[in-house]
């Protein structure tokens, strides 16, 4: 069994593996063949997911550290401050080293045969793989400076990623939206480090987590300042209200952009720094409402616009901020292993999603919209089994990995000692229920009834369709050299063998939580109860869970509920939904325009910011000032100049005068000069 100093040494690869991936296909991948490319960017992620894999065995095994810790030289060395350029591996970071490369890889996988005949393939690779380095670098962080740098690497990777498609203007518009909205949570993020520096001296997280232990009577105040700044960035990084407009545009990237970043890996990452920083976080009970609270509004929120979206893959970004909701609901009442636990299980199961979604899109020659879709199950059969784990899975249906963590944030929610603690499961119950009928609805609009789509013979016998772009959507088109184009067909082998192990994994991947009301263990509970020893979570552990199966078969009746109504509206009586809208007319517009956030932005944030920096910033400040005392200094240059150009005569007897004069001004000088300075 190898050692965990051994291992340790090791450590560095993980990030630095991708980050090699970047290199070689960003610089002389454009000269490469597609195959090498491909070699490249999965040598360089498999390898750090046996290096993980390797790390779970070591630290599983009995009489192992609880955490491992690599430094390097100081990184930053000043007066009263240093920092270490240091990674750390405990059983929180385990879980995430697992989730970014384990999932990461089969994406990876997948891209190379969705993105077979893209533009531009190797930049693709080297922004995924960049995407990678940043990721397992802000999961792997000792401090809070460390994981800044992950953080801000993340944001642009995946400025790059979700402009990808830069030549059209709704994809660069998503990108620099996605980029710019960050920068938001990113400034509260930097405001708390330097409050923690100045109330700490330090960012490295052991330092100030036990500064804070050792203190049992230290609430409130500064620490709440603090919670509030990194909530700001939490609520920027993972999409909640207000910050989360950013997220559904982010589907103008290609589809394996969206299972990775805005699914399985970047959005979590506000719900693992809320979690790092658990310690602080219990301090402050107010800045834990305050998550609970925004967790609980955004899930129903988000679930309210993902039930009117026809666009396959809107539906699944406002189910992924509504989901991200939970999470976030879960931390705000202590209760984190519930929190990461459904980070877990979402990884998997929108990840599935995602991108059995683009093998859809990819079947019918790049059609989004629901609408134009249906009757696909026995087309695309193995798509369809597939996905359907995936709905199953989110809806909450036994025993699929969904209901155990959902149900886990349920429980923990309404026992909580949060005064909203019954509210807030109320909240989460019906969006369970919401959650069931608008990924149904999807279910059925895109596998059932008949076929609402135009037979295309423009796609490959084997590999991905070639992508253009034309308006809002991409769209495939026949490559002239292939001989075996025809319509609507099973993706190839390497795009559904992804499919078929993330299926898996939402069926079984629940069934480490599984609580002892339903006759388990509830390992992942044990598995990190090293990092979550303290807090509100472990109190709400101490109250008898009797109740724990009553509240689960009402969150399964409410689960059922919506996929029954999904059935009536969208399968036995197709009409019924439409029906329904048009004697509603201004609710559905309402939901259909998205509660109109995006217009209000604009017309209060946006229109008077830009009003701002052209009028005063650019008029005034740029063109008066600026250039007025540029053009004021070029007038004053010609002025003197012209004055003085006057002595430049050319006269001989002019140059003597004025060599006369000056050394009679030398002479003054030195004779009265010395007594006037003596006195």
């Amino acid at each position: 069994m190898p050692s965990a100093s051994m291992i340790s040494d090791y450590l560095w690869l993980i990030p630095l593996l991708p980050f090699a991936g970047f290199l070689v296909n960003g610089t002389v991948g454009r000269k490469l063949p597609r195959a090498l490319v491909s070699a490249v960017a999965l040598i360089c992620t498999v390898i750090p997911a046996a290096i993980v894999a390797w790390l779970w065995i070591v630290m599983k095994a009995e009489g192992a550290p609880e955490v491992l810790r690599v430094v390097s030289q100081p990184w930053i060395a000043i007066t009263g401050l240093q920092i270490d350029f240091a990674l750390t591996v405990d059983h929180l970071t385990l879980i995430m080293l697992g989730v970014v490369t384990g999932v990461g890889f089969l994406i990876h996988v997948y891209s190379v045969g969705y993105m077979a005949h893209e533009e531009g393939y190797w930049r693709f690779f080297a922004y995924l793989n960049l995407f990678m380095f940043f990721m397992l670098v802000l999961v792997l962080a000792e401090s809070f400076l460390l994981l800044f740098v992950g953080w801000e690497g993340v944001g642009l990777a995946s400025y790059l990623l979700i402009g990808f498609y830069f030549q059209k203007d709704s994809a660069a518009n998503a990108g620099k939206k996605a980029f710019i909205v960050n920068r938001i949570g990113d400034f509260g993020f930097l405001l708390a480090m330097f409050l923690l520096v100045r109330e700490f001296g330090s960012l490295d997280f052991t330092h100030i987590f036990q500064a804070i232990s050792v203190n049992p009577g230290w609430n409130g105040g500064i620490l709440t300042v603090i919670a509030l700044l990194l909530v700001l960035g939490a609520v920027g990084k993972s999409a909640q209200i207000p910050l989360y407009v950013w997220l559904p545009d982010a589907m103008e990237g290609p589809t394996p952009v969206s299972a990775l970043i805005h699914a399985a890996t970047m959005v979590t990452a506000g719900i693992y720094m809320v979690a790092r920083c658990h310690v602080l976080f219990d301090r402050s009970p107010y800045a834990l409402g305050v998550v609970a609270i925004i967790g609980a509004a955004t899930a129903i929120f988000a679930a309210c616009i993902g039930m009117v979206q026809h666009d396959i893959k809107r539906v699944l970004a406002y189910s992924t901020v509504s989901q991200l909701g939970y999470m976030f609901l879960a931390c705000g009442v202590g209760a984190y292993t519930a929190g990461i636990f459904h980070l877990l299980t979402h990884a998997f199961f929108k990840a599935l999603l995602f991108l059995s979604a683009g093998s859809v899109i990819h079947a019918l020659s790049g059609e989004q919209d629901m609408r134009k879709m249906g009757g696909l199950r026995k087309r695309i059969p193995v798509t369809f089994w597939t996905m359907t784990m995936g709905v199953f899975a989110i809806s909450g249906i036994p025993p699929l990995a969904g209901f155990f963590s959902k149900d886990e944030i349920l429980y923990q929610a309404f026992v909580s000692t949060n005064p909203l603690g019954k509210l807030l499961w109320l909240v989460g119950l019906i969006t369970a229920g919401m959650t069931s009928f608008y990924m149904f609805r999807l279910w059925f609009k895109t596998f059932f009834g008949p076929e609402h789509f135009e037979e295309r013979t423009d796609l490959h016998a084997h590999g991905a369709a070639v992508h253009t772009h034309s308006g809002s959507h991409a769209v495939m088109v026949v490559d002239p050299e292939d001989n075996h184009a025809h319509g609507v067909h099973e993706s190839p082998a390497i795009m559904t063998v992804p499919l078929a192990i993330l299926a898996l994994l939402s069926i079984i991947g629940g069934w480490v939580g599984v609580p002892a009301a339903m006759g388990g263990h509830n390992e992942i509970e044990h598995f990190l109860d090293p990092v979550f020893s303290s807090g509100a979570a472990v109190e709400a552990a101490t109250i008898s869970r009797g109740p724990e199966l009553g509240l689960a078969v009402v969150s399964v009746l409410v689960a059922l509920a919506g996929l029954g109504i999904a059935y009536l509206f969208y399968y036995k009586k197709p009409g019924t939904a439409a029906a329904l809208a048009a004697k509603m007319p201004a609710l559905y517009n309402l939901v259909d325009h998205k509660f109109y956030i995006d217009e209000i932005y604009g017309a209060v944030i946006v229109s008077p910011l830009l009003m701002f920096s052209r009028l005063f910033l650019g008029g005034i400040i740029d063109g008066g000032i600026v250039n007025g005392a540029g053009a004021a200094a070029g007038a004053t240059t010609r002025g003197l100049s012209s004055l003085v150009r006057r002595v430049q005569s050319g006269n001989i007897r002019s140059y003597a005068g004025w060599l006369a004069l000056g050394a009679a001004a030398v002479l003054l000088v030195m004779i009265f000069g010395r007594s006037i300075w003596m006195h």
